[in-house]
């Protein structure tokens, strides 16, 4: 009875069946219904192949020949029905000349099941695109007969139904495991073939990692089509040298290859300088200034002798990786036991910020900026320390690498907006003048999109002017702006009223032309421009030109790092008007630095 297929074929499926072997029951239904009759299904992809997909009876053989072949107006029954999108009956296959190119597959037919006609219908999605073809086969030469046709009706409508549900399920499969831009897998796929690789018994991995530098200051200046352009070709550089199925694209600007089998330590290398090599001869970008490109890589290799867990596994690549582009930009570091010793000693500093945080042991000292005319502190700058448990301050060079943790940074960020908004309503308080105090911004702030918010909440708790505070923020953090978040945060931060200053300046990639896309308030000179005052004297040319441009900008200059006399001469000399450094004053906690600040309010009035 018509319908009772259908209600066949979706109980199977709520019971778990496969689609295929849903398909396999519809074949084995139409013969049964069909005396005498052979019957397969085939499925188009969306690149118009053939690929056998059900039948009951019809050999092995024959399908497996007739996989991959492009559908069209000549190519057999099943590929010019799906082309043609209607019904193709051919009463001889020996003598019709769609069958004419495909004689290998008339024999198979007839040699193994006595096939001397073709009947086969498409199958259609309900938007009228082709998802496959039916097939009647015949050991007479002759066409449907009417019941044939009502039993191919019902069977092609499930058919559809099937299929459709199937193709669904495997494009919600490509989503989960493959990346939409380079059909790379994804980092979910990676995990999976990493965990394989590693499960699977005497035999060696490898992982190499690949990392597009600066793809965001890409984006930023050449536009995201271009960055994209770049991935795809990054992309299609790793696949000339490794496979489709073994490379990935794991992040936005990273990619993996996995590499198993024999010779791995050799392979592994050979693979990183092929496509450094390939990278190294691409042109670069072209625009106002030639942008130069580059990748760099790093690698661990797996031995079953030396067993170790997929994310241990995966941390030793990344830490290569991550060793390459601080210190080998554009080159290859392979993973070794003398790389761990930093990133151990990375987690015990970020466990001890932890527990410092947790225990309220983070605190902020103050190191002040002067007037080099009148001697004067007018700000301050606050600085990060860590008290141990039994007292002692950590040094910050011990733990600066790891505030770029971006949880920890953000944490920390907000344990010091609360000290200097506390500290600076208490100087307030006692009338102190103070013109602002500075506090460090990182990356993981900007992150998180909120730091306005957290900005206002906490000067609003405080009831502390934004005049009184100056964010500084770090020329790298400019530079990694790929989308801009960074600049637009900044302007609507000084729209709020805070200043900002740029920390560090020279320590980069900043030059004085991004003073023009990142507008400051201040330019913090790194100390290793003043240092270099009374060595070369270029240290002298570098702060002289950069004052007059600051000057016409409507920016004050600080120099850091100010250790002497002749430094502070030089400098005003130049014309430079405010200085900070140990030859005013090292950093210190609130109630000392409270009583230089009252000391030289008393000596003033």
């Amino acid at each position: 009875m018509r319908g009772q297929l259908q209600r066949t074929i979706l109980d199977m499926l709520a019971r778990g069946r496969s689609v295929q072997e849903t398909a396999v029951y519809i074949c084995v239904h139409a013969e049964e219904h069909a005396a005498g009759v052979l019957c397969s299904i085939v499925t188009v992809d969306r690149d118009g192949i053939l690929h056998p997909f059900a039948e009951a009876s019809i050999s092995a053989e024959y399908t497996r020949a007739m996989d991959g072949l492009r559908i069209g107006p000549d190519v057999g029954s099943c590929g010019s029905a799906a082309f043609l999108r209607k019904p193709i009956a051919v009463h001889d296959i020996f003598s019709d000349p769609r069958w004419a190119a495909y004689q290998a597959l008339t024999r198979i037919l007839f040699e193994e099941h006595g096939v001397k006609a073709c009947w086969s219908s498409p199958i259609l999605q309900s938007d009228g695109r082709v998802l496959g073809a039916f097939g009647f086969y015949y050991r007479e030469n002759r066409g449907p007969t009417d019941d044939e046709r009502l039993i191919v009706e019902e069977c092609v409508d499930i058919c559809a139904l099937i299929l459709e549900r199937e193709e669904v399920r495997a494009d919600n499969w490509r989503l989960a495991n493959f990346d939409q831009l380079t059909a790379l897998g994804n980092r979910a796929n990676f995990i999976k073939s990493l965990e394989r690789a590693v499960g699977s018994a005497n035999r060696s991995a490898g992982i190499l990692l690949i990392d597009i530098d600066h793809l965001g200051r890409i984006n930023n200046a050449f536009g995201h089509a271009v960055g994209d352009e770049l991935i795809l070709e990054v992309s299609r550089m790793i696949t000339q040298h490794a496979t489709r199925e073994s490379s990935f694209r794991i992040d936005a600007d990273e990619f993996a290859v996995l590499i198993e089998g024999d010779n791995v330590v050799e392979r592994l290398p050979s693979l990183a300088r092929h496509i450094l090599a390939d990278f190294t001869q691409r042109p670069p970008l072209a625009g106002p200034h030639a942008f130069p490109l580059s990748v760099s890589c790093g690698g661990a290799n797996f031995d079953h002798d030396r067993p170790l867990s997929v994310p241990t596994f995966l941390q030793h690549a990344t830490l290569a990786l991550n060793h390459a582009k601080q210190a080998a930009r554009g080159d290859f570091v392979l993973y070794t036991e003398s790389l761990a010793g930093p990133i151990t000693r990375r987690v015990r500093v970020l466990q001890a910020l932890a527990e410092a945080l947790a225990e309220d042991r983070l605190k902020a000292h103050y190191q002040p900026i002067v007037s080099l005319e009148t001697g004067e502190i007018i700000g301050l700058e606050a600085l990060c320390r860590v008290r141990t448990g039994e007292g002692k301050i950590i040094p910050a060079a011990v733990f600066a690498e790891a505030l770029n943790d971006r949880p920890m940074g953000y944490l920390v960020t907000e344990r010091m907006l609360e000290h200097v908004a506390r500290d600076t309503r208490h100087w307030l308080d006692q009338s102190v003048e103070l013109q602002y105090v500075g506090v460090n911004i990182s990356m993981a702030d900007f992150d998180q999109r909120d730091l306005r918010v957290r900005i206002k909440d906490v000067l609003s708790r405080y009831d502390v002017p934004f005049g009184h505070i100056v964010l500084e923020v770090n020329e790298s953090v400019y530079m990694d702006d790929g989308e801009r978040k960074v600049s637009q945060m900044i302007g609507q931060l000084r729209t709020d009223g805070l200043m900002v200053a740029l920390d560090d300046f020279g320590t980069g990639y900043a030059s004085l032309t991004h003073l023009l896309n990142f507008p400051v308030d201040i330019i913090k000179i790194d100390k290793s421009f003043v240092d270099k005052m009374s060595v070369d004297g270029a240290g002298a040319l570098i702060i002289k030109a950069l004052l007059d441009v600051a000057a016409g900008l409507g920016i004050r200059i600080i120099a850091e790092g100010v250790e002497t006399a002749d430094q502070a001469l030089n400098l005003q000399r130049l014309g430079c008007s405010f200085a900070q450094g140990y030859l005013f004053g090292r950093p210190a906690d609130r109630d000392s630095t409270t009583e230089t600040l009252l000391r030289q309010h008393w000596e003033n009035s």
